[in-house]
């Protein structure tokens, strides 16, 4: 008995992916896999960069807020409540009509 890392689903072995590669040539074919490939890893490289964008502006709002008095970031919590708040309420009327 074999661990699987998706219950359900066996692992592969060598065979396996042999003939799944085989077959993914096939329908590809040879020219088309590079391009697939630039295309994914492009792809995965965008969604990194943005990542690394978001957890820097968390960052500098987190900054931002640590320089600002009690009082502000109350203000700025109060703000976005009120906003909650709002967007709630016009949910709740495009529901009754």
């Amino acid at each position: 008995m074999s661990l699987a890392l998706i219950p359900g689903i066996p692992t592969l072995g060598p065979t396996e992916l042999i003939i799944a590669l085989v077959v993914i040539l096939l329908l590809f074919g040879a020219k088309r896999i590079p391009e697939l490939a630039r295309g994914l890893g492009s792809g995965v490289r965008e969604f990194k960069a943005g990542t690394k964008e978001g957890q820097l502006e968390d960052k500098q709002d987190k900054e931002k807020n640590d320089d600002k008095p009690a009082s502000e970031v109350r203000d700025d919590e109060t703000k976005l409540e009120e906003d909650d708040a709002t967007v709630k309420a016009e949910k709740a009327e495009q529901n009754r009509s």
